[in-house]
This record gives C-alpha cells, sequence and structure tokens, in this order.
C-alpha cells in the first residue's frame, strides 16, 4: 500500500531547505571540473570529498540500494543512473550529474547539465529544451492544481521540440525519506491526479530523450541508456507547495547563468 503524501511544516521545510541548498552547492562548486579529459570517476571524488568533508555531510547515494558511488554521471545517450567511472569525458559530450545529500536526516536532491566544451547544436536544443520543461512544470506547481497539470506541462514543450519523455522513471516525494510519495510524472492530462496542498514536497525531474522514448538498463544494474542511442537530457529540482505557489529548494548560488530564471 503505498505511503500517504506528507504535508511538511515551516520547521521541516527549513530542514529541508537547508539540505537542498547544500545538493545545490555541490553542482556549483563541480561546474569547473567538468572539461575534455577528466573522468566522472574524478569528478565523483571530488563531490564525495566536499560533501563530507567540507559540508560535513552525508553523501546520499553511496550505498543506496547498494549504489557504489556520490554521484549519478550520465553523458550523452545515458538517460539516468550512470555510474562513475575510468570513461574520460570529451569535447561536445553533455552530461547529467545528479547529487543526494543528507544533513540532520534530511534530504536534498537535484541534478543539472553540464557541456564538455562545445555541444553539437542538437545537444544544446535538447539541453536548453528540458530546462524549459523543468521550468514549465515548476511553474504550474501551486494549491489546487494537479500533478497531471505538471507532467502535461513538461511534455508540452518536450514534444513542441519533437523530443520524446522517459515514462518509467519520474520525480518522487522527498524528505526525511529519499524516495517517498508521491510519484510525479513528467507527462499527463490537466486536472488529473493528486491535488496539490501546501506544505506538499517533492522533486520534478524530467528526463527528454532527442529520439524515441524507449529505455534500455545496462548488465550493471543501474545505467539506463535511450535504446535508440540517441542523446537525453536531465534537469531536477526539489520544490516544495506553498500558500501562493511554490519554492525551489536547490536554486542554484550562482543563479540561473543563461537559462530563463524560475520566478
Amino acid at each position: 500500500m503505498a505511503r500517504k503524501v506528507s504535508i511538511k511544516s515551516a520547521a521541516d521545510i527549513d530542514m529541508a531547505r537547508k539540505a537542498g541548498a547544500m545538493a545545490a552547492e555541490v553542482l556549483h562548486m563541480i561546474a569547473e571540473h567538468v572539461r575534455p579529459g577528466v573522468t566522472t570517476d574524478e569528478l565523483d571524488r571530488i563531490c564525495h570529498d566536499y560533501i563530507v568533508n567540507v559540508q560535513k555531510a552525508i553523501p546520499a547515494n553511496v550505498g543506496y540500494h547498494g549504489f557504489p558511488k556520490t554521484i549519478c554521471a550520465s553523458a550523452n545517450h545515458v538517460i539516468c543512473h550512470g555510474i562513475p567511472s575510468a570513461k574520460v569525458l570529451k569535447n561536445g559530450d553533455i552530461l547529467n550529474i545528479d547529487v543526494a545529500v543528507i544533513k540532520d536526516g534530511w534530504f536534498g536532491d537535484t541534478s543539472r547539465m553540464y557541456y564538455v566544451g562545445q555541444p553539437s547544436p542538437l545537444a544544446r536544443r535538447l539541453v536548453e529544451t528540458t530546462y524549459e520543461a523543468m521550468r514549465a512544470g515548476i511553474m504550474a506547481v501551486k494549491p489546487g492544481a494537479t500533478l497531471g497539470d505538471v507532467g502535461h506541462a513538461i511534455q508540452t514543450v518536450a514534444h513542441r521540440e519533437h523530443f520524446s519523455i522517459v515514462r518509467e522513471y519520474c520525480g518522487h516525494g522527498i524528505g526525511q525519506i529519499y524516495h517517498d510519495e508521491p510519484q510525479v510524472l513528467h507527462y499527463g492530462r490537466p486536472g488529473e491526479g493528486l491535488v496539490l496542498q501546501p506544505g506538499m514536497m517533492f522533486t520534478i525531474e524530467p528526463m527528454i530523450n532527442a529520439g524515441k522514448p524507449q529505455t534500455k538498463q545496462l548488465p550493471d544494474g543501474w545505467t539506463v541508456v535511450t535504446k535508440d542511442r540517441s542523446l537525453s537530457a536531465q534537469w531536477e529540482h526539489m520544490v516544495v507547495v506553498t500558500d501562493t505557489g511554490y519554492e525551489v529548494l536547490t536554486s542554484w548560488p550562482d543563479g540561473f547563468g543563461s537559462y530563463p530564471p524560475i520566478p
């Protein structure tokens, strides 16, 4: 039986806000290290050391259902859950880094895309569209809206560019439990699904493919790739429903860069 969707108190939200800010800080810190010639293992080590030694927090992914590393590093046609390795990044690659930290029992979970050198026009369009789709989903969050509204906003942006939505993986409730209720699908119909209430907290993390939506899990039991080997991109933020709309709990310390702000 599914757990009930919990309503977080102001004190709960404050704790989650701190954890979310720390996760976002890791993604900001690692940006300068993402360049041609670096391995995803090196990026993982840098993130691990930063979380443990600087933030004095716990890397949530290490050992989670047996996952061996601190970050998920998913390049090019890898959709999600890429295990850091000796693979060397090269010019033109796109990379998603997904990180989660635990601070005082609360989880912060976020991911973002990075360009390794100069991406192709298609790769850039995919990354920018996926960000726009996440942003549209977040901006649909408010009391009385539904998760179907959120999913519909996301898929509308993706389909406009003739990209496809990954359906097997979704956003999730979060707080003192890493993956909690509700499940947040990145497609849907307006007015359908859970009605949002202030205090609900979850991630919005669309995975969008340049080609077809079908996925394939590799023999390592974690890495998920596009079946047609087309490029895939993902962005993720943690949000909480407020009395008037939403608050992003994993805002980047360096602002939005060249991406449109999330108001």
